[in-house]
């Protein structure tokens, strides 16, 4: 997968947003004001931060190698995967898309409720 087709993908869910508060080698993906996705889009290969429910983080990276904890964020909430064609494209999507509905959750009601259901 390249980094356009990627950020296509990011940008899809409703309210998400690309922001650099990082600098301009980590682009940020949010939704209200929070990050549900990083891309360290000039690593060999692309990488990607994704939030993730703390049991199914530690099943995702048992399952892949390419899965690890993640890179400067807490490991116990956040994956980095490796998007080197080893996790299928479905699969990471999922986890795109479990990643976006966890900081839904996480956002006040009023916000949460513009956004459930539409991710």
């Amino acid at each position: 997968m390249d980094l356009d087709d990627l950020r296509k993908r990011l940008l899809e869910y409703p309210g998400a947003v690309e922001d650099l508060p990082f600098g301009p080698d980590v682009f940020v993906y949010k939704i209200g004001g929070r990050m549900f996705a990083l891309t360290a889009w000039k690593e060999t290969p692309l990488r990607i931060n994704l939030k993730c429910d703390p049991d199914k983080a530690l099943h995702l990276r048992f399952l892949y190698p390419s899965v690890l904890p993640g890179y400067h964020m807490n490991k116990t909430h956040w994956n980095t995967v490796i998007l080197d064609g080893s996790v299928p494209d479905g699969d990471l999507d999922d986890m795109i898309r479990d990643s976006y509905r966890l900081v839904v959750q996480g956002l006040p009601k009023a916000e949460r409720e513009k956004w459930r259901g539409k991710g």
